[in-house]
């Protein structure tokens, strides 16, 4: 992991997304790349036929001053964490977040992506019709969510949940990969209900697969899926929670029943998004 984009509006929530991506650039000796966008308004410009062109430019210019006046804010709060040393660059685009975000990640070479979410939990917004949301669905590259209450805490145990799905496995080794840049331990979660279908031969299959890799496996018999993944991440000590993208409606399912009233004492867990 060598390049990590963080999306910034320069609102607390984004800085302190900014924190987390620091720290974590700190960890595995990888620079970041800080993208601020903007969206011009539209204007018809056969009702300003003259002043067309003095209006777009003096609405860049006014996002290009403040650019310029908050960006040493960042600097700042990099020296505040004694991480100056980490190599940060800055770059304005106007236009679609998301597309200048998928823009990044084919032209810079980018390796993950770090944002700030800022739903009343978090969560709920990595999932469900927001930016965090559209970004997750839109880019090939792992996405780390950090919800606007996680305070920065070192990361000693990623919670990966699985279905023991061949397709998982790749996630899982990507969520290996950097658990061992992190000094970290993967726990691998399968909840396993009355209608799952999983054998245990499967089960012993992967575990002797990845013996030699930071990860410990748990098979828990619940109905209740979210409860028991909320539980999982209080009982062992889940800094982050590693998840594969699967078809929105399983998100939506999982995330909008009964995880609002639940997700209270959690709501400060990061959030790493996979793909299949």
């Amino acid at each position: 992991m060598k390049k990590i984009l963080v999306p910034t509006d320069f609102s607390e929530v984004a800085n302190n997304a900014f924190v987390h991506a620091l720290e974590l650039a700190s960890k595995v000796d990888a620079e970041l790349l800080l993208l601020h966008t903007y969206e011009l308004p539209i204007v018809d410009n056969q009702f300003f036929p003259e002043n067309y062109q003095t209006i777009f430019d003096s609405l860049e210019m006014a996002q290009f001053e403040k650019f310029k006046e908050l960006v040493p804010k960042l600097h700042s709060i990099a020296e505040e964490r004694k991480l100056q040393h980490i190599k940060f660059s800055h770059i304005i685009m106007d236009g679609d977040l998301v597309y200048n975000i998928k823009e990044c990640i084919s032209k810079e070479g980018i390796d993950m992506v770090v944002m700030g979410t800022s739903g009343a939990t978090g969560w709920k917004e990595v999932f469900i019709g927001t930016n965090t949301g559209e970004v997750i669905s839109s880019v090939n590259v792992p996405v780390l969510c950090i919800p606007a209450v996680a305070d920065f805490n070192y990361i000693k145990n990623i919670g990966f949940t699985t279905r023991f799905r061949e397709k998982d496995k790749a996630a899982l080794t990507k969520t290996i990969e950097i658990a061992k840049l992190t000094y970290s331990k993967v726990k691998c979660l399968y909840v396993q209900t009355d209608s799952s279908d999983v054998v245990d031969d499967k089960i012993t299959y992967w575990e002797e697969e990845f013996k030699n890799d930071p990860i410990q496996f748990f098979v828990i018999p619940n109905d209740d899926v979210t409860t028991t993944i909320l539980d999982f991440i209080t009982n062992q000590e889940i800094d982050v929670l590693a998840m594969v993208r699967h078809k929105r409606n399983f998100f939506v399912n999982l995330f909008e029943t009964s995880l609002a009233e639940k997700m209270s004492y959690n709501s400060e867990i990061p959030i790493l998004v996979l793909h299949e």
